[in-house]
């Protein structure tokens, strides 16, 4: 049985990252006052987004790359 939990993981904070940037594209600015102005929940939704883009990526490449099986014949 062959498990990758970087599939699950990615399309977790993928999904989590989506939601968090839609949220702080359409919030109000006056929710970020105590933060500074900064829209907190914009930028940890775009670094969710990347942490979940990655996963997916190296999910994708780990199932891509076939592992290659070197046999030693040797004869005596």
């Amino acid at each position: 049985m062959k498990l990758d939990l970087r599939l699950p993981i990615g399309l977790m904070f993928g999904v989590f990252g989506v939601i968090l940037t839609v949220y702080g594209f359409v919030s109000e600015t006056a929710i970020y006052d105590r933060s500074l102005g900064i829209n907190v929940n914009l930028w940890w939704g775009l670094v969710l987004l990347a942490f979940g883009i990655v996963m997916l990526t190296l999910s994708y490449r780990g199932r891509v790359a076939k592992p290659t099986k070197t046999h030693s014949t040797s004869t005596p």
